[in-house]
């Protein structure tokens, strides 16, 4: 039974107790706590035991490295040739927006940079999650690893619905909405992809794990850049300036980005707030056709931070992200945008 479930010296109550006292847990101990997870023989309690425990204490880049890692290692293989680029957030930061990460990624792939999206439905929000949006478009999130690779070459996009490859997530689903609260899982979303990116975008809405995530992305070897708003929004935003974590080498260094740096104008979260996944894919289309405004702006500021990743240097972060502004510009005002869309469409 899940309640005596026992390895060795491992047991739930031995590592909430330890968490309890302030002890960091190792990656052996969390990776049996995911073996028990995703093989359904941990029970809510031991669940949500464990990730209270683990929020009350703080997490560490260590601990946040070995639930991603103990997830992984039941995630459904997908082998994408790369170099390629994930563009993805934590989400829960409350704001409503629409599906900025998903329109970003669109854009990036339309300048050639090739974009393997992990996401998944909206945990609490009243608005669609980038799934829903996917879905909608007529995009399926049953794919098996042959179509992500077909889609790839195709439309040099892809959509890695959470759930599909990370048969663990489902075990927590559950818990996660009865807690209510943050917790160590609202953050693994974009540590998890089974497809191993080895360039990302990653938004994090909870100003305490931008740092600690940002060092998971180092540790690794990453290159990334993390970012939170100053909004609150787990993207860049354009309401006010936001905070970026620049991760390569090895090391993750914090700047801060004023998007009028850029030539953007200053909006407000009401002008990008986003509605059901029919309403933000007519959102989608309006920006692709062209129209100007907040949505278009705050689109385009994701969209060229993530083609920026894709070949960081060493320059201000600033001038390497107006390049790409430009060259996202001129993919939506060509129509290469909307080519992308109907080509990633298409291949279903």
């Amino acid at each position: 039974m899940a309640t005596t479930l026992r390895t060795a010296d491992r047991s739930w109550s031995a590592l909430i107790s330890d968490l309890l006292v302030g002890r960091e847990l190792t990656r052996a101990e969390l990776w049996w706590a995911m073996d028990a997870v995703v093989g359904g023989e941990a029970s809510s309690a031991q669940i949500s035991g464990l990730l209270i425990a683990l929020r009350a204490k703080g997490e560490t880049p260590g601990e946040i490295a070995a639930l991603a890692a103990g997830l992984r290692r039941h995630a459904l293989a997908v082998d994408v040739p790369g170099p390629f680029v994930d563009i993805v957030g934590t989400g829960g930061d409350g704001t409503g927006a629409v599906n900025i990460s998903t329109m970003a990624a669109i854009v990036a792939a339309s300048t050639g940079v090739t974009v393997v999206k992990h996401g998944g439905r909206a945990a609490s929000s009243q608005t669609g999650g980038s799934a829903d949006l996917v879905e909608h478009l007529g995009i399926p999130l049953s794919l098996s690893p042959a179509d992500v690779l077909r889609t790839v070459e195709t439309a040099g996009l892809a959509y890695l619905f959470a759930p599909r490859f990370n048969p663990g997530l489902r075990q927590v689903a559950a818990v996660r909405r009865e807690l209510g609260v943050p917790t160590a899982f609202n953050v693994l979303g974009p540590l998890i992809s089974p497809a191993d990116p080895q360039y990302q975008l990653v938004g994090v809405a909870d100003a305490r794990m931008q740092p600690v995530i940002a060092q998971v992305l180092a540790d690794r070897g990453s290159t990334a850049l993390v970012v939170r708003g100053d909004d609150g929004l787990d993207k860049l935003t354009t309401t006010a300036a936001s905070c970026v974590w620049v991760v390569r080498d090895g090391h993750a260094v914090p700047e801060l980005l004023d998007p009028r740096a850029l030539g953007l104008p200053l909006s407000s979260l009401a002008d990008l707030r986003g509605s059901t996944a029919p309403g933000n894919a007519a959102v989608l289309r309006s920006v692709l056709a062209g129209d100007p405004g907040p949505v278009r702006d705050v689109v385009l500021l994701n969209a060229a931070a993530a083609v920026a990743v894709s070949h960081l240097g060493p320059e201000p972060l600033a001038l390497q992200l107006a390049a790409a502004l430009d060259l996202c510009t001129k993919a939506i005002d060509t129509g290469q945008t909307a080519t992308t869309l109907a080509r990633w469409v298409d291949a279903y």
